[in-house]
Parts: C-alpha cells; sequence; structure tokens
C-alpha cells in the first residue's frame, strides 16, 4: 500500500478520536443539546455514526485490493486467485488475457477498465454522500419543527394574556416556555445535523483520496503492459514496425486524393 492510503487511513482515525474525545469532553453540554429533541437528535447522531462506520469500512475494504494488485503484477498471484470485490472484473479479463499469452493491452481495452473501477467507486461514494445530504435534511427538519412549536407557542402566549390582569407577568413567563423549547428543538437540531454532515463529509474525502490512490497505481501499473495497437504477441514486431505501414498508406492515400481533384478539374474544363 502507497503513502497516500495510509496518510488516508491516519487522518480518518486521528478526526474521529478527536471527536469522540471532543464529545466526551463537552459531555454535559452534548446531552442537553441532544436531549431538546431526544428523537430527532438520536436520529442525527445515529445517522451519523452510521456514516462514520461505512466510511471506514470502504477505505479498509481497499486494503485486500492493494494487496491482491500487488502481488499480481508481481507475479505472486496463484492460478484462480481474484480480488475481494472492485478489482475482480479487471483480474477476469486480465487472467483471460493471459491464458491466452497476450502480453500486453490496447488503449481501449485499458480505459475500459479504468471506466468500470470508476463506475464502482462512485457507487460507494455516493452512499456517503447520500447520507451527508439526509444528515443537512435532518437538520433542518429539527429547524423548521422547532420554528413551529415557536411559533404556536407565542400564537398561544397572545391569546392568553390579559394586560388587566395583576398577575399578567407570572402568566407570561409560564407560557414563554414553550415557545423558548421550540427553539432549542430548532437550533440543537441544526448544529448536530451541520456537525454530522462536516465529520462524515471529511471522512467520505479521505476515503476519495484512498480510491483515487489505489485507481492511479493501478491506471501506473496497466500503463506498462499497454500499446497503441492492441494486443500484442510474445515476440511480435511492436508499433516501431507498424508505424511505417501507417505511414505508407497514409502518403498513398494523399497521391490519390491528388489524383482525383486532377481529374475533377479536367472534368470541369471540359464541360
Amino acid at each position: 500500500m502507497n503513502t497516500k492510503f495510509h496518510s488516508s487511513l491516519n487522518r480518518m482515525a486521528l478526526f474521529t478520536a478527536m471527536v469522540i474525545i471532543g464529545v466526551l469532553l463537552f459531555r454535559a453540554d452534548f446531552m442537553h443539546i441532544a436531549s431538546a429533541n431526544i428523537w430527532l437528535n438520536g436520529i442525527i447522531v445515529g445517522t451519523t455514526i452510521f456514516g462514520i462506520i461505512l466510511c471506514f469500512i470502504d477505505t479498509l475494504r481497499l486494503v485486500p485490493e492493494y494487496r491482491w494488485m500487488k502481488r499480481f503484477f508481481n507475479g505472486e498471484t496463484k492460478a484462480g486467485e481474484l480480488p475481494p470485490l472492485v478489482l475482480r472484473p479487471v483480474a477476469v479479463m486480465l487472467a483471460r488475457a493471459k491464458a491466452q499469452k497476450r502480453n500486453y493491452l490496447s488503449t481501449q481495452t485499458m480505459n475500459g477498465f479504468m471506466n468500470m473501477i470508476m463506475g464502482r467507486f462512485e457507487d460507494q461514494r455516493d452512499q456517503l454522500r447520500y447520507i451527508t445530504n439526509v444528515l443537512i435534511f435532518l437538520g433542518l427538519l429539527g429547524t423548521f419543527w422547532g420554528l413551529i412549536h415557536t411559533v404556536g407557542g407565542f400564537s398561544e402566549l397572545i391569546t392568553v394574556l390579559d394586560f388587566n390582569n395583576d398577575n399578567v407577568m407570572e402568566t407570561m413567563q409560564q407560557s414563554l416556555a414553550h415557545p423558548l423549547a421550540g427553539m432549542g428543538v430548532a437550533f440543537s437540531s441544526s448544529l448536530l445535523g451541520l456537525a454530522g454532515s462536516l465529520i462524515v463529509g471529511f471522512l467520505e474525502l479521505q476515503t476519495t483520496i484512498a480510491q483515487n490512490s489505489l485507481f492511479r497505481e493501478l491506471e501506473e501499473n496497466l500503463s506498462d503492459r499497454t500499446r497503441l495497437f492492441g494486443y500484442l504477441e510474445p515476440g511480435a514486431r511492436g508499433e516501431e514496425t507498424a508505424l511505417p505501414y501507417v505511414n505508407a498508406a497514409a502518403k498513398e492515400l494523399t497521391v490519390a486524393v491528388g489524383k482525383l481533384e486532377k481529374a475533377i478539374d479536367r472534368l470541369r474544363i471540359k464541360s
């Protein structure tokens, strides 16, 4: 595994540890904020934890892919040995080419491999992006939910106030509890939703960096086995022998076009 993969994994572990330490240090404030709406805020916290776990799973899933790729391109893999998931279609096609004694790939085949791998990575990234969007949505949902309770509480407060009554201040103090609780729901849900989306978004970025490092390393290894003019048999002449034929064909085509233009000019003169 390369250094970029290790750096991404280390940053993920360090960042997650800092988040856990921060929650433990300020657990009283955290519980106070979360208890403003225990159900919705509990869903937000649970979704954040699920996103963190999924980021680590997607990153650690690359470890056997890295190991297989190193063994394969070093010629250390056993017959029929396939990687776990992401590189499996590439491994099957490379094994087929090896069985047919084709040592090199065409550029089109290589591009097809890379597009296939990138498509699989994009599927994993879409899941993490969806979780980030869900956290933002839950935060906004809590905000509007709390504002609805706040507006409703102030509406009830205005209807019950009687300024001719000597106990109007006591009535106001008792009635303000409901709208203020709604404000607590709004702000606590927004805070937890944005914090959760920030945490999962950072871990998603590190997962993407780890996937891109695997993608680039695979591209470099496949580039060493790629030739411009398709599969080449062992011992066959390479593209440097094919290039003169291409140049000769281009010259013949140029001569033919020149003759055709002269014939067209003669026909115009006769007409």
